[in-house]
């Protein structure tokens, strides 16, 4: 999946067309409360402005439903990235409109100016051809740094390369790092290869599990999905959170996995959910969690048996955390967990969403090898998909 990058072509004096990913949360009053995601394009901007080109910005924020809603606008965003990038940066109060248009026309070299959130237009979450035109018409080169959003096949994504078919398509810098490192996972992983995959449902995380277990050496189960795992082995699963319908296809990954698939042997349990301190709290044996208790996290002796597996890896994805990562003590588990990935000497890659939040929130995040900005984009790539928004840029 090699491609190239914006640093491999001439921007000199020409306008790059840049999906990112400006999906940064927003207070009520509008203020960005993490920049993180402004922050990790400014590599991809400054390669086009310091050489002496122009970027156009386009992301979307939210989930508008095809109209303009003021409280998903990019404009704070465009602020803070004047802020970071110490310089004016223009901003676009729609998207392929006459503001656009005009703005686009008067961009002039090393600048920037960002579009408004692209979800305004219905035709993005369509995929419109036309709109996608509109857009390719602004720029003299494409490139795709918003990997959040490379397993959709919106308009900015698919129908803008497209349109720009015979001009330059890349990758920023974001983008070519999460490749190199998920498929690179995937494809040739040192060994022994292991997965933790927790989370709520078996149904989110089915064909990943599929997928790893013909390629890892281990895959570890926490989360609520355990407790269905449990189910389907006869055990007693409480009030605890399961999916009954997914009890067959549970039973199928267990036949199908052999001594890969590793399950709690223990479980901490409370009886009141929404006050996990101050409850009535208990560690069982799997499959033993009374009625009026609910399992919230995996207990110390699972958390031990993990640790050990983790030791001796050489590549390690970690997609989904073990319990309620955000209440103590339900966090016990994926603290465990986490600390021993950083303690690891293996290639560790975690997946992207709540156990990006988790390791980040726990202070592991410099500890690892990569944590993806991605979690349904880096999960679609551990179950083998492929993405039209990538595979249609110019290969390296």
């Amino acid at each position: 999946m090699a491609k190239k990058t914006i640093d491999d072509i001439d921007v000199a004096s020409k306008t790059v067309l840049m999906r990112v990913d400006f999906n940064v949360p927003l207070s009520e009053n509008q203020d960005i409360t993490d920049d993180r995601r402004i922050r990790m394009a400014l590599p991809s901007i400054k390669s086009v402005i310091d050489r002496g080109g122009r970027v156009i910005l386009m992301s979307h924020l939210g989930r508008p439903k095809g109209t303009p809603e003021a409280k998903y606008s990019l404009a704070p965003a465009a602020k803070r990235l004047g802020e970071l990038l110490d310089k004016p940066v223009a901003f676009a109060t729609d998207t392929v409109g006459e503001d656009a248009q005009a703005k686009a026309a008067a961009l002039t070299d090393g600048n920037v100016l960002v579009l408004e959130n692209l979800r305004f237009n219905e035709g993005e979450k369509a995929g419109s051809a036309e709109f996608a035109g509109k857009l390719a018409a602004m720029a003299d080169a494409y490139c795709n740094d918003a990997f959040g959003t490379c397993h959709r096949k919106d308009a900015s994504m698919v129908a803008v390369p497209e349109a720009m078919a015979g001009k330059p398509r890349v990758v920023g810098h974001l983008v070519a790092k999460e490749i190199a490192y998920l498929s690179d996972a995937i494809g040739n992983p040192g060994r022994p290869f292991v997965a933790i995959l927790g989370g709520a449902k078996v149904s989110d995380k089915i064909n990943v599990i599929n997928n790893l277990l013909g390629i890892c050496d281990a895959v570890l189960i926490g989360g609520a999905m355990a407790y269905t795992f449990s189910l389907a082995q006869g055990g007693k699963v409480g009030d605890s959170l399961v999916e009954k319908d997914k009890v067959d296809l549970a039973k199928e990954l267990l036949a199908k996995a052999g001594d890969k698939l590793h399950l709690p042997v223990d479980t901490h349990c409370g009886d009141d959910f929404g006050d996990i301190a101050g409850c009535n709290k208990v560690v069982v044996a799997a499959g033993e969690i009374p009625d009026g208790m609910e399992g919230l996290d995996i207990g110390p002796e699972t958390a031990k048996n993990y640790c050990e597996v983790i030791k001796n890896a050489k590549t390690v994805v970690w997609n989904g955390p073990m319990g309620v990562f955000e209440k103590a003590p339900m966090d016990a588990g994926t603290r465990a967990v986490a600390q021993a990935v950083a303690d690891s000497d293996s290639t560790s890659i975690i997946g992207g969403g709540d156990s990006a939040a988790a390791v980040d929130q726990m202070g592991f995040a410099d500890q690892v090898s990569h944590v993806s900005t991605g979690g349904g984009a880096s999960l679609a790539m551990l179950e083998g998909q492929a993405f039209a928004a990538v595979d249609l840029l110019d290969d390296a």
